[in-house]
């Protein structure tokens, strides 16, 4: 198959796409300045670059003129920086920014470089970030095409707010017959379950591994195909650098977005308490050294900044996962000009 950039003249349906990504970007920008954001600028070149154990990033050093080495890392996510800038004062900011992953696949869904928006805002929950996201959508789908649906893949998906809200638990009774709630503690009864349903587990199995087992399979390929779906209040074991509930800390105050079952993004309340956001990043700091990977130093002006912050919310939203939906694009290679794929190995079938 041919490379992205040479065929960009002769694929009228390609040359389209990739003006329409960026007619989508400046409508971002423009959607987040009427609404009173500022945007900012942040490094993708950090100490810290993320802690999460299942995410890869890329590392490299920092020579200075004297020869000092520092080892860097490239972001997985822009997250730090911009709560430093919540607790520094700013209440309404946004990011479109690059992330790095290493070791992922190439094609589908994922590239190893891609473009994000984060936004935040001080003094709201994770319900303002699920209104923020379905006008900024909406917004979009109004401005390329005059209407509020769209054809994805041979289905036609209304993206008019607001999107259907679905619980964690609920979507597991739908669709895997599983009270997850009485197992939230009880690793060994999850297990049990999870192997009920015709699925492999393994001595060492966690939680999260558990929980991903049966989500990957019976549950994400089927959200989101009529309306957009928000699927909220994860497990207090994944709440990353999210808040727990006040009315049930069994659960995070956390969301994701699926349509067509393609993720679009992971929001948060935040999290505002550098006590135990410390503890979460020596535990994932300590689940890294465990599978042999990069064990970064702890972000101590990030523990700081988490304890200045207000109450906040804020998301990550994939923009070129958001291109696909809005252009029609059955892979992440088909809204870049120049995937990984054609800069470092083989597309499929070439």
């Amino acid at each position: 198959m041919e490379k992205n950039w040479k065929r960009f003249a002769a694929d009228s349906d390609f040359r389209n796409r990739m003006e329409r990504r960026s007619e989508i970007v400046f409508g971002i920008r423009r959607f987040f300045r009427e609404i009173g954001f500022l945007e900012v600028e942040t490094p993708t070149l950090v100490a810290s670059p993320g802690m999460e154990p299942e995410l890869d990033p890329f590392v490299t050093e920092v020579i200075a003129q004297d020869g000092t080495r520092n080892g860097v890392g490239l972001i997985t996510s822009p997250e730090y920086s911009l709560k430093k800038l919540l607790a520094a004062g700013y209440e309404r900011i946004f990011e479109i920014t690059r992330g790095y992953r290493n070791r992922e696949p190439w094609g589908g869904l994922h590239n190893p470089e891609f473009t994000m928006i984060e936004w935040y805002r001080i003094g709201a929950d994770y319900r303002a970030i699920m209104e923020d996201l379905e006008q900024l959508v909406e917004s979009l789908v109004k401005s390329l095409y005059g209407r509020t649906t769209v054809g994805y893949q041979g289905r036609e998906i209304d993206l008019s707010a607001p999107w259907m809200r679905l619980s964690v638990d609920e979507a597991f009774r739908k669709y895997a017959d599983l009270d997850l709630g009485e197992m939230l503690d009880d690793v060994e009864r999850f297990t049990q379950a999870v192997r009920d349903r015709g699925c492999e587990t393994g001595e060492g199995d966690t939680f999260d591994d558990l929980f991903f087992r049966l989500f990957l399979r019976d549950i994400e390929p089927k959200l989101g195909w009529d309306r957009p779906v928000i699927l909220y209040d994860y497990p207090h074991q994944m709440a990353s650098l999210s808040r727990l509930k006040p009315s049930d800390p069994r659960y995070a105050e956390r969301f994701e977005a699926y349509v067509c079952g393609l993720e679009l993004c992971n929001a948060f309340s935040e999290l505002n308490d550098p006590v135990e956001q410390r503890r979460r990043l020596e535990h994932e700091r300590q689940e890294r050294i465990s599978q042999g990977k990069n064990a970064f130093p702890i972000d101590e002006d990030f523990i700081e900044a988490v304890g200045r912050m207000p109450d906040a919310a804020g998301i990550a939203l994939g923009v070129d996962r958001l291109v696909m939906l809005l252009t029609d694009a059955k892979s992440i290679e088909d809204v870049f000009f120049f995937p990984a794929a054609d800069l470092f190995g083989q597309r499929k079938g070439d």
